[in-house]
C-alpha cells in the first residue's frame, strides 16, 4: 500500500508488529512501482534485470545482471525503473524488517559489524558481486524457509553481508539523504561537522588545517586518505547534495538554489551539476518530480 504526502510516496509495508521481517519473492517482466520510501529497513535483490535504472536518493545507475542494495533510512526515496531492461524473466527478492526488531541485537558486541553496516546503509549501499555470490544460496532459499530457521537464515545473511561493509559502495550523498556523516577520526569529524554547518560560506583550506592543528599540505593528504576525496571535491559534493535536495523539495529558482547551497556562480554551478549528474538542474528537477507522481 502506498500513500502520498507532499509529493512523496510513503509505502505502508505488509510487515506486522508480530513479524521479524517480511519477504516478497517476485517473478516479473517489468518494473512499474513508483518512487517511494518507508520506515522499515530494506534489502533488495534483483537478478537478470540488466538495463534497469536504480535510483536511490540522488544516485541513478543502470544495473547489471545482479544488484543487491541495503537501505536503512526512513526518508531515502528509491525505485527500480524499467529503463532499457529487455528481460522477461526478472527475479526480485525484497526483504523488509523493522529497526525495532534489530534494536536490542545491535547493542551487543556480536552484532557490531551489522550495526556498522546499517549505519553506512543510511545512504543506501550497493554490494559487490563477490558479496552477492557469497550469500546467493541463502537469498535463494530464504523465501521458502519458515519459522525459527527463517530468522536464523536471515541473521546469517546480514552477518555475511556485514563482512563486505568496507567494499559496499555508498549510493546517495549524505547531504541529500539528510544523514550526518561519522568518522573514526575526531579531526575529520570536526572538519565534516564544520563543513555541514558552513557549506553556504567560503571555506578555506588553511582555516580547516588550523582548526585541527595541521599544516595545509599534511591536512590535505590526511583528509583524502580518510575520506577518499580531496577537500575541494568533498565540499563540492556536500553543496551539491544540498542543492539536489532543494531541487526536489522546494520551488526555489535554480539561481536561488545555486547561492543557497554555497555555489557563488550560476554558470559554474550549472557546469558542475551537469558534469556530476549528466543533466542540467532544471532537467533533474523535472525528471525527479515525475518519478514521485503516484501512478
Amino acid at each position: 500500500m502506498i500513500v502520498q504526502d507532499k509529493n512523496v510516496i510513503r509505502e505502508i509495508t505488509p510487515l506486522s508488529e508480530k513479524d521479524c521481517f517480511y519477504i516478497a519473492d517476485r517473478r516479473k517482466s517489468e518494473f512499474t512501482y513508483p518512487m517511494h520510501c518507508h520506515k522499515e529497513f530494506e534489502l533488495n535483490f534483483v537478478i537478470n534485470a540488466s538495463g534497469v535504472l536504480r535510483i536511490v536518493g540522488d544516485s541513478a545507475e543502470v544495473i547489471g545482471d545482479y544488484d543487491l542494495v541495503l537501505i536503512t533510512s526512513p526518508d531515502l526515496e528509491h525505485v527500480w525503473e524499467q529503463h532499457e531492461c529487455k528481460s522477461t524473466d526478472v527475479r526480485e527478492i525484497t526483504i523488509q524488517f523493522s529497526p525495532q526488531f534489530m534494536k536490542t541485537l545491535l547493542a551487543t558486541n556480536q552484532f557490531d559489524r551489522i550495526s556498522k553496516m546499517f549505519d553506512k546503509a543510511q545512504n543506501g549501499i550497493c554490494f559487490p558481486t563477490t558479496a552477492i555470490m557469497k550469500v546467493y544460496s541463502i537469498l535463494d532459499k530464504l523465501p521458502d524457509t519458515k519459522g525459527f530457521y527463517a530468522v536464523t537464515s536471515f541473521l546469517t545473511l546480514l552477518y555475511e553481508l556485514s563482512m563486505f561493509t568496507d567494499e559496499a559502495r555508498v549510493l546517495s550523498s549524505s547531504s541529500f539523504a539528510k544523514i550526518k556523516q561519522h568518522s573514526d577520526s575526531r579531526r575529520v569529524q570536526k572538519v565534516q561537522d564544520y563543513i555541514n554547518q558552513h557549506y553556504k560560506e567560503e571555506i578555506r583550506l588553511g582555516q580547516l588545517a588550523d582548526m585541527v592543528g595541521m599544516t595545509e599540505v599534511s591536512f590535505s593528504r590526511f583528509f583524502k586518505l580518510r575520506t577518499g576525496k580531496t577537500l575541494q571535491d568533498y565540499i563540492t559534493d556536500i553543496r551539491l547534495g544540498y542543492a539536489l535536495r532543494m531541487l526536489v523539495d522546494t520551488t526555489m529558482s535554480i539561481a536561488e538554489i545555486c547561492y543557497e547551497s554555497g555555489f557563488n556562480n550560476l554558470s559554474n554551478f550549472n557546469r558542475i551539476f551537469k558534469k556530476k549528474k549528466m543533466v542540467s538542474p532544471k532537467d533533474f528537477r523535472s525528471n525527479y518530480k515525475k518519478k514521485r507522481i503516484l501512478i
